[in-house]
């Protein structure tokens, strides 16, 4: 399996995943034209995706889907609660095929895994994705809300895990936002601080966890160093020796490929990077 978080903020989310002949996205938060430029920067053909699995209805995670289904013939998998949400950017002809949380579908060689979250979105869920040749598990866990037993649960065993580190509780107060939004932020219906998402990474951490990447950071309420060094202190205190990256919004991730990292860990884990 090989993952790029092609960019991850307020302003756009998308994650490409490959494993074996089978490539998907998780969320088409950018135009269809950056979509298709960014995958093109990884490598990948925008017209050879198998498919594209939306996680909620919000336009940072939602803004592509239904230009880019339509432009490069790609299927959208989404809940019917999500669909009802986004009508406006469905044309009625995209090839929509539904699911639901918790009931596990494959596409092609990687078996996804929705299970729901509490993210103040019409019908958010997350998701693990298993690549079905090794083994390799990825968790999705951006909008989270807050971490549930259930979300601990679908989580548990992950080889990697993209987990949102939104803000910094004090650069919260101080942003330039109203406070209904600054409350709807720090809520817990809304999205990780750095601490939480700390915490939660120490809970998911496991011997064979190889890499974490940080995204949905707010540009006004966050620092990419700051919430590095918050998580990545965390981590070492319980002996994570993993890799620890940070997604951008506007540059896609290396392709990062776990059955390589796995491999290079062997027993004791990778030194942090």
């Amino acid at each position: 399996m090989r993952v790029s978080v092609l960019g991850s903020g307020s302003g756009g989310n998308s994650i490409l995943v490959v494993a074996g002949d089978s490539r998907i996205l998780v969320d088409a938060g950018f135009s269809g034209s950056a979509l298709a430029n960014r995958l093109e920067r990884v490598g990948c053909d925008p017209d050879g995706l198998d498919g594209i699995v939306i996680t909620h209805d919000h336009g940072d995670h939602t803004r592509g889907m239904g230009v880019f289904a339509r432009r490069h013939g790609t299927r959208l998998f989404i809940t019917e609660g999500t669909r009802r949400a986004c009508a406006r950017l469905l044309k009625g002809h995209e090839r929509i095929e539904l699911y639901g949380a918790g009931f596990p579908f494959e596409i092609g060689s990687i078996r996804v895994e929705p299970f729901v979250t509490v993210h103040d979105a019409a019908d958010p869920v997350g998701i693990a994705l298993v690549d079905l040749e090794t083994g390799c598990r990825l968790g999705v866990a951006t909008d989270l809300g807050r971490p549930t037993a259930g979300i601990r649960l679908a989580l548990r065993g992950c080889h990697m895990v993209v987990l949102e580190a939104n803000h910094d509780e004090g650069l919260l107060h101080q942003a330039p936002y109203p406070h209904s939004v600054k409350a709807r932020i720090a809520s817990s219906h809304g999205h990780l601080s750095n601490e939480a998402a700390a915490r939660f990474a120490v809970e998911l951490m496991h011997d064979e966890l190889v890499a974490v990447v940080l995204a949905h950071l707010s540009r006004e309420a966050n620092d990419p160093k700051l919430a590095r060094s918050v998580v990545e202190r965390r981590l070492r205190a319980v002996g994570y020796r993993g890799r620890l990256d940070v997604a951008a919004q506007d540059e896609p991730t290396d392709l990062l490929d776990l059955a390589s990292l796995r491999r290079r860990s062997g027993p004791t884990q990778l030194a942090l990077f």
